[in-house]
């Protein structure tokens, strides 16, 4: 039987999202801060000859900085402002919260509640601003080091690189943050959205032109095409399922009132980690080789480097064996983070609740445990499964790797939880509405009663 939220939710219609005048204000605030992305990653950094620099790309773009450039929105590709995108604050997410199950200071703070969580938030802050550094001066050095590509090199272009790309995702990881705060959605991952949507339309066109001059089958992009539908759906399918467990709640008194035990349901999501796990990875696969692959782009690049930047190049089995081993990893670390299965226990021992069958506390932590481990199972090999199987076909087929399914993963489940993030809004909004009617009733009893 659907709940009363459900019901409510499924009653939601535009005559009720007009209403919701905060709701509309949080979603051009949403729109507004992409607009403003999306205008940075046009804007070039200073020092750079364009022409020359779209040439050494080009020479690179079916590698990694390929997929770089596809989750910056093309602003790899630019040279922009933005090039470094978000990637550090993620790598620096993974660091923290990494170090957070393992440094005891840092554990102390995660257990502080939102003392705690901001502080960790202001450290991540302090670690992407080093990483920024360090990643946009290997840059400025790459650049500095291809031939033509620097208009004025020395001290002063590489100075201006760090500052610029610096700059730029720290003004990013702001407005992600002022996304998720004053917006709708996770701000972060719709900056990594925005980016996809943005390249998809010119990456299917470029498709269809080899398709038509003959450099590729069109059989192989229809096969490719009905494998990225395929994959939308069953998606949808998972990211929707869950493992419903029963929690029953015992009889209770109140004064003179006996109130019957109910039963509720404690859901887990068989993907609980979410997109995290592949943005994650592909960012710990970004953050050396990238730099790697700028360095790479002079005329006298050592043998070893040509080496490694053949090694993990996209479409690589060393590349595709790092990408699953990342994913399988960050499925069950982030599942960790976000689901306790002790205090989840405890919790519902302070409340009566327990598992038909299962004795309260300890026990009932270790069948949540075992339950949760078998979903994240499933999740981390449905989640390899949709980023790895289109990547080897297109590797095989020498499509542009755009269409990929971890592009495909993160597109769909930004947008599914986004829509749920604007329903929630809207249900709220419903409840007070229903509130302020009642009150207005209860304070005049003249009022006639529906």
């Amino acid at each position: 039987m659907a709940s009363a939220a459900e019901q409510l939710a499924a009653n939601i219609n535009f005559q009720a999202f007009a209403k919701a005048t905060d709701l509309q204000k949080r979603i051009w605030y949403t729109l507004l801060a992409l607009v403003v992305y999306r205008i940075g990653t046009f804007i070039p950094i200073p020092g750079i000859d364009g022409a020359a620099f779209a040439q050494a790309f080009q020479s690179q773009a079916g590698g990694i900085l390929g997929m770089f450039n596809t989750f910056s929105g093309g602003a790899v590709e630019r040279m922009s402002i933005f090039a470094l995108n978000v990637m550090p604050y993620i790598s620096a997410s993974i660091i923290i919260q990494m170090m957070a199950t393992s440094v005891p200071s840092l554990e102390r703070l995660k257990k502080e509640g939102e003392v705690g969580r901001k502080q960790l938030n202001q450290y991540t802050r302090y670690l992407t601003l080093a990483l920024a550094i360090f990643q946009s001066y290997g840059i400025a050095l790459g650049l500095q080091s291809s031939a033509g590509v620097v208009t004025n090199p020395g001290i002063f272009f590489v100075a201006s690189t760090v500052i610029t790309l610096t700059g730029g995702t720290m003004f990013l990881m702001w407005i992600g943050e002022q996304i998720t705060a004053r917006g709708v959605g996770n701000g972060i991952s719709l900056i990594i959205f925005a980016g996809i949507i943005a390249e998809m339309p010119r990456v299917v066109f470029q498709s269809l032109e080899l398709a038509r001059t003959g450099d590729i089958n069109p059989l192989a992009i229809f096969v490719i095409g009905a494998v990225m539908m395929a994959a939308i759906v069953f998606i949808v399918f998972i990211e929707r399922s869950q493992r419903r467990l029963v929690v029953q709640y015992p009889k209770r008194q109140q004064g003179n009132r006996m109130f019957m035990g109910e039963s509720s349901f404690l859901p887990l999501k068989i993907n609980t980690a979410g997109v995290i796990p592949p943005i994650f990875a592909s960012s710990l696969l970004l953050l050396p080789t990238t730099i790697v692959s700028f360095a790479g782009m002079g005329e006298n690049t050592p043998e070893w480097l040509d080496q490694m930047q053949g090694m993990l190049g996209y479409g690589q089995p060393l590349h595709m064996a790092l990408y699953a081993i990342g994913i399988v990893f960050f499925c069950f670390f982030y599942t960790s983070i976000v689901f306790n299965p002790e205090e989840t226990a405890d919790n519902l021992r302070k409340y009566g609740g327990f598992l038909p069958g299962i004795r309260p506390g300890k026990k009932t932590a270790e069948y949540l445990d075992y339950v949760l481990t078998r979903l994240t199972v499933i999740g981390a090999a449905y989640i390899t499964l949709v980023c790895l199987l289109p990547e080897v076909m297109i590797a095989y087929y020498s499509v542009p790797f755009y269409l990929g399914g971890t592009s495909v993963l993160i597109v769909v489940s930004v947008t599914l939880d986004t829509v749920a993030q604007i329903q929630s809004h809207l249900v709220a909004h419903q409840y007070e509405g229903l509130i302020k009617r009642s009150k207005l009733r209860g304070n005049n009893p003249g009022l006639p009663r529906k």
